[in-house]
């Protein structure tokens, strides 16, 4: 039965909810969306004993003030943006308690740049074509299609209460960086490029510019100079896909990309390191670096396990 569970007292600079995505329709036009972290975010789940695609809050920067209106346990990951809960510092990658009549808050960001809220029952929402996901330009998913707002109230759908004091070990907790490298896999179109521009790609420094939002990062650096052209018929979109249109400066586009795209792509960000790049803030510095498929694979089943082996004890 749905109860009310917090009240928003501030939203934050941008507050929504997400789950892991809305699959299965990108060849109708529909934009996946889900968490920029899915990492933090299935973690989070587990924590409070929920299914790891469970929707939660996925707070960016500047948190929100929730009033708590039921008893209920909850978990923070991702991002260290500074949580309190009535003043006192709160846990983080570890669920616990809060009571009706108490204040959750958030202060400066320390490491990171996007939290994840989960509640042990889930958040009550509709379901729009499998999921619970917000995509804003789109007005669907989450609360109304938008982010949180002054004096929204929240809805519990399931029982709130669950085991205190589950965490993640401290070895398997990540720490962010705000100069990271990620590893690519070069392509599909590296063919659309010279040899200095794939050499420059891999060997130099790009910096996140404040226009990147959740659809994509645009990066400052080195120009990437294509033998022709920058464009080419339309294809499918991946996530961590590497764009590079004619002013030969990278996009990395994420969880709210486009379906399709008409500029060549250099590269393909592989999927264990989207977690750490979710977490960049503008002016952050990044480096590419190419692996193996075979390597690319490795890392995500190593990611993969920690979250299952959780899972298996949790859930």
């Amino acid at each position: 039965m749905s109860e009310k569970l917090f009240q928003v007292i501030k939203p934050g600079l941008l507050t929504t909810f997400q789950d892991l995505g809305r699959t299965g329709y990108q060849e109708y036009g529909v934009v996946v969306a889900g968490a920029m972290d899915d990492f933090s975010l299935q973690i989070a789940n587990l924590l409070v004993g929920n299914n790891r695609d469970e929707a939660g809050l996925e707070v960016t920067m500047m948190g929100p003030t929730l009033k708590v209106l039921k008893d209920a346990v909850i978990a923070i990951t991702g991002g260290n943006l500074s949580p309190r809960v009535n003043g006192q510092p709160a846990p983080m990658w570890k669920s616990f308690a809060v009571k009706e009549g108490q204040l959750i808050e958030f202060g400066q960001p320390l490491e990171g740049i996007r939290s994840y809220i989960s509640v042990a029952g889930g958040f009550d929402l509709p379901e729009v074509m499998g999921s619970k996901s917000t995509f804003l330009k789109a007005k669907i998913g989450g609360l109304n299609g938008r982010a949180l707002e002054k004096e929204d109230i929240l809805h519990a759908a399931g029982d709130t209460h669950a085991v205190t004091g589950r965490s993640l070990h401290y070895d398997e907790i990540p720490e962010y960086q705000k100069e990271i490298h990620v590893r690519v896999i070069l392509g599909p179109h590296q063919d659309a490029f010279t040899d200095e521009a794939i050499q420059t790609f891999l060997t130099s420094a790009y910096e996140i510019t404040p226009q990147s939002d959740r659809m994509g990062y645009r990066l400052n650096g080195p120009e990437l100079t294509h033998k022709t052209t920058a464009d080419i018929i339309s294809e499918a979109i991946p996530l961590g896909g590497i764009q590079v249109p004619a002013n030969g400066q990278p996009i990395i586009l994420m969880a709210d990309r486009q379906t399709t795209g008409g500029y060549t792509r250099i590269a393909t960000v592989i999927a264990a390191d989207i977690p750490f790049l979710a977490q960049a803030a503008p002016g952050a510095v990044i480096r590419f670096e190419e692996v193996s498929i075979d390597k690319a694979q490795m890392l995500y089943r190593k990611k993969e396990k920690i979250v299952s082996v959780l899972e298996k004890i949790i859930v």
